[in-house]
């Protein structure tokens, strides 16, 4: 039988403890996320039995809770996922961007998640598709893959959009397939400054309309100062092709806070797990069993939050005509059919 250590250990050690003291201030899906973490493959959500039909063992198996949020039910769905994905891939190498919200937005996102993250993935895919259709860049209309991610390696809250484009794209009258540069996208800066401008103008916009909560301590101008930092924005080096950027892609999609495999050691007082710092190095932090649950909480969706979306020719519009046609122009034989 494995020892080794879960999310679900945490809770049912701590959970009830936690729930008593912090309920009150807890979200109603962060409640029913520790719920199911809880109860997973547990006899509380009921199971079947499989019997051997030469030696009449007998194994059960228990249902898992199937909540987003939990480490141990994301396989099956990232499998399930990625098969529906190889039938999308196109022949054409892929960049991975990632737009960062600056510091001093995340008491506003924590807030406002609804509103901010939905921005957040409005201001960063906006920019992307003006900026390819431009003919100084590559002219062209692309597919985007966004994934919202709120976790740093510690847990700290830190809200960043994940983007898979395409490195080239389809031309404004359709007719042929653009190609882009195999080691180059678009300029860093001028996609910093114009999802910049669009994130605050975003912001701005849903203050003057009463649809964010504003933080305590919040200047009469909250965004101003922001106009003149630099945003990160990154910009990763290309795929060596579809294959590899699906394989990325399972690592990223279905991701949670943190995985399993990354803890360590649990006793009465403190969560201790691995981590990788700024260098990429190995390390270990232990935490307060509260505070290590209450990192964790942070990064539970609101209900019903899409956090995967698809723009561009990946729209769900049109989706499979439009995604037939690129395979013909760039000379790719149809995905095999699945049964």
């Amino acid at each position: 039988m494995s020892t080794a250590l879960s999310i679900a250990d945490v809770f049912r050690r701590h959970g009830a403890a936690y729930r008593t003291q912090y309920g009150a201030r807890m979200a109603m899906a962060q409640k029913r996320a520790m719920r199911a973490i809880e109860v997973c493959r547990t006899a509380a959500l009921g199971g079947h039995v499989e019997r051997c039909d030469h030696c009449a063992h007998e194994r059960i198996h228990y249902n898992s809770c199937r909540n987003r949020h939990c480490p141990q039910c994301q396989g099956l769905d990232k499998a399930r996922w990625c098969q529906a994905r190889q039938q999308e891939l196109l022949a054409t190498p892929y960049f991975h961007v990632v737009f960062t919200l600056p510091a001093a937005l995340r008491p506003w996102a924590w807030l406002n998640q609804k509103v901010v993250y939905g921005l957040l993935f409005q201001a960063a895919t906006q920019t992307l598709v003006e900026l390819s259709r431009d003919r100084r860049y590559l002219g062209a209309q692309i597919g985007i893959l966004a994934i919202l991610h709120t976790w740093s390696q510690t847990l700290i809250y830190h809200p960043h959009l994940h983007c898979i484009v395409t490195g080239g794209g389809l031309s404004e009258d359709r007719r042929y397939w653009v190609p882009g540069r195999r080691d180059f996208f678009l300029p860093i800066r001028v996609l910093s400054r114009l999802f910049r401008g669009k994130m605050l103008a975003g912001l701005q916009a849903a203050v003057e309309t009463g649809q964010l909560t504003r933080p305590a301590g919040t200047a009469s101008d909250p965004f101003g100062r922001l106009y003149d930092q630099e945003w990160v924005v990154y910009c990763k080096a290309p795929f060596a092709g579809p294959d590899k950027v699906l394989d990325y892609l399972a690592r990223y999609t279905h991701r949670v806070a943190i995985s399993n495999d990354r803890l360590v050691a649990l006793d009465e007082d403190t969560v201790s797990f691995r981590y990788r710092d700024g260098d990429q190095q190995p390390q270990t932090m232990a935490l307060p069993v509260e505070e290590f649950i209450r990192r964790f909480l942070q990064h539970v969706l609101p209900d019903r939050f899409v956090k995967i979306r698809y723009y561009g020719l990946w729209s769900n519009r049109q989706r499979h005509q439009r995604l037939a046609h690129c395979r013909r122009l760039l000379g790719q034989r149809p995905p095999p059919r699945t049964e």
